[in-house]
């Protein structure tokens, strides 16, 4: 019993390290169980709720908040079945949050406008795991899951949770050893300001959303107040740079909201670069300064961007340590 506590504990301990160099809050009540708000349909007495994280959304005057069920699978435990009946519990129990007094009692703040999602992660804790886990996803039904309008799931399967836990080890590596970074309190997620969106509260949402961390880059912004209040941004990349397109498309990205510019530090991480990838870089800049007619000074900011790797992080837990949290 003892060793099946101490797993269940590996998802929850790497999860909130993770997401707390992403800047999200995290709730004081965890591995809780409150009432189902439908016995008869649901065919339980309760819902649970592992951990419960929030952000502020930057286009919107709302706050997002994040049911988790958290999974710490040994290599051959994660099938479709089990990940299946997951989203399914996950899905019964946001449509029970949507109306529970008591779920909003415990986990929403109160004057806020409260988005509720639902996150599965499911993280394996024996690091054997080498299948496709999309397939997995492709096989789960999602479209008779009941699901209030407005709410959705994030699945991050062991390949999401290597590469978010090795960006969150760079952070930290990036803020202490290396010295790029400065403490969590001058850093945020970069947003840039959109005609269409009203930009409601960009300098108050400093964390990464769900949208950011699921897509093909996650760039953080930062003012270093040791270096003069030097302003900086760090983009991880989750491509390989195998072609100069990945590249391009990110230069093109960078330079569109003026993130690169002679005034600002730029470093950019790759987890598992190609082995072309710094001649493909190389190659980028030289294509965008050509299409876009870019100058001397134009090649002068484009190369001085740091261009590195990631160290590849694979975490690990002692369950004597677990054991005496």
């Amino acid at each position: 019993m003892a060793e099946t506590i101490n797993i269940a504990k590996m998802a929850e301990k790497l999860s909130k390290g993770i997401f707390q160099e992403f800047l999200w809050g995290r709730m004081e009540h965890t591995n809780l169980n409150w009432p189902c708000e439908n016995r008869g349909k649901h065919e339980v007495k309760t819902h649970p709720s592992d951990v419960v994280f929030w952000y502020d959304e930057p286009y919107s005057q709302s706050r997002t908040y994040l049911n988790c069920d958290l999974k710490s699978y040994a290599q051959g435990s994660i099938t479709a079945g089990a990940i299946r009946e997951a989203i399914e519990s996950l899905a019964k129990t946001l449509s029970c949050a949507e109306i529970s007094q008591e779920f909003s009692d415990k986990f929403v703040h109160p004057n806020v406008s409260p988005n509720v999602h639902g996150m599965l992660f499911v993280y394996n804790h024996d690091g054997e795991y080498d299948k496709d886990f999309s397939k997995i996803l492709d096989k789960v039904n999602s479209n008779d899951l009941e699901l209030p309008k407005g709410s959705k799931i994030v699945v991050f399967g062991p390949e999401e949770i290597f590469w978010l836990n090795n960006v969150h080890h760079e952070i930290i590596h990036l803020r202490g050893g290396a010295g790029v970074l400065p403490e969590r309190d001058h850093c945020k997620f970069f947003y840039p300001h959109l005609v269409r969106k009203k930009n409601v509260q960009l300098e108050h949402a400093k964390a990464a959303t769900l949208e950011m961390l699921t897509a093909p880059w996650i760039i953080l912004s930062y003012v270093h107040p040791k270096k003069s209040n030097k302003k900086g941004f760090v983009i991880f990349m989750r491509k390989r740079g195998h072609t100069v397109n990945e590249f391009l498309y990110l230069i093109e990205y960078l330079m569109h909201y003026q993130i690169i510019t002679g005034e600002a530090e730029v470093t950019i991480r790759l987890l598992d670069p190609h082995p072309n990838s710094s001649a493909n870089f190389a190659k980028a800049k030289d294509q965008y300064i050509s299409d876009y007619q870019g100058g001397e000074e134009i090649k002068q900011i484009l190369d001085g961007i740091d261009l590195g790797k990631l160290e590849h992080v694979r975490t690990s837990f002692c369950e004597l340590e677990l054991s005496r949290q």
